[in-house]
């Protein structure tokens, strides 16, 4: 008699998927990587603190001392760029992580399920969608300003919704698939039938939606500092930087230009890695 592992129909793709990267995605992930490396060297290189101020050396142009020049209280932009990096990353990927896992496994248990309760869960998605994502974090960044945890929370909040949809209207359309009807006649549970038939395939889309969520959580972070409801000075944020070099544009470009381009990076390298919209 054969194993129990041996009878469960084969996991292999149900829709052709492949696990290979597009050139696309390559180019988003090299970019990452790129800006994971520049984030996490420098503080080890540069014996630089984001937040300390020298007067003497305010709105320094790049030079060999300060590759990225200083910003309008003399704090180093190459420290700040890196320290900003950092943020917004970590922020990303904390909050992509507490979205994606009850997005994912309510999703699943509103597709397996059906009936009432993909009904229920289904109104309460739909409730979280009739309050626009920013202005739902904007009124908990009101409550408690420029707490980092409060904007996670926010927007945590704000991004499950994604992953639930999509993983509960493809959920619906695999449980009737012959693999999984058949491994249900061979009397496995629903563990077994998710791990060896549902996750395989909704793997590659809870990627792409993290990416995108990623980049998501790092535009809405970095557009509550520049209207001045992020995080507060002396912070190292994207968003924060832009509004508090504003001033100085004419004087020093180069200092403005900096974070502008780094979001744009960060968003467009997340973009890449995340390669078609899974909607």
């Amino acid at each position: 008699m054969g194993t129990t592992s041996s009878r469960l129909p084969a996991s292999r793709p149900l829709h052709g998927h492949t696990t290979l990267l597009s050139a696309r995605q390559w180019w988003g992930a090299g970019l990452l990587a790129l800006l994971l490396a520049f984030a996490w060297l420098v503080p080890w290189l540069v014996d630089a603190d984001p937040a300390r101020q020298q007067l003497s050396r305010i709105l320094q142009a790049p030079s060999l001392a300060e590759p990225f020049g200083t910003d309008h209280l003399g704090r180093s932009m190459l420290a700040r760029m890196a320290a900003a990096i950092r943020l917004s990353l970590g922020m990303a990927l904390l909050s992509v992580a507490t979205a994606a896992i009850p997005g994912v496994l309510l999703g699943v248990v509103a597709g397996w399920r059906g009936g009432w309760t993909d009904r229920l869960l289904g109104s309460v998605a739909d409730a979280c969608l009739a309050l626009p994502g920013l202005l739902l974090v904007l009124l908990l960044a009101a409550i408690a300003p420029g707490n980092f945890w409060t904007l996670y929370v926010g927007i945590s909040l704000v991004l499950w919704i994604e992953y639930f949809r999509v993983v509960r209207a493809r959920t619906q359309a695999l449980v009737t698939s012959p693999q999984i009807e058949a491994s249900r006649l061979l009397g496995f549970g629903p563990v077994m039938l998710f791990r060896r038939h549902l996750w395989p395939e909704l793997a590659p889309q809870v990627f792409t939606l993290a990416a995108f969520g990623a980049a998501s959580a790092i535009l809405a972070m970095a557009a509550l500092g520049f209207v001045s409801v992020g995080l507060r000075p002396p912070t190292a944020e994207l968003g924060l930087m832009m509004i508090e070099l504003l001033p100085y544009y004419h004087e020093a470009p180069w200092a403005m230009a900096q974070p502008i381009f780094v979001l744009f990076v960060v968003v467009l390298s997340l973009n890449l890695l995340a390669g078609k919209d899974p909607r």
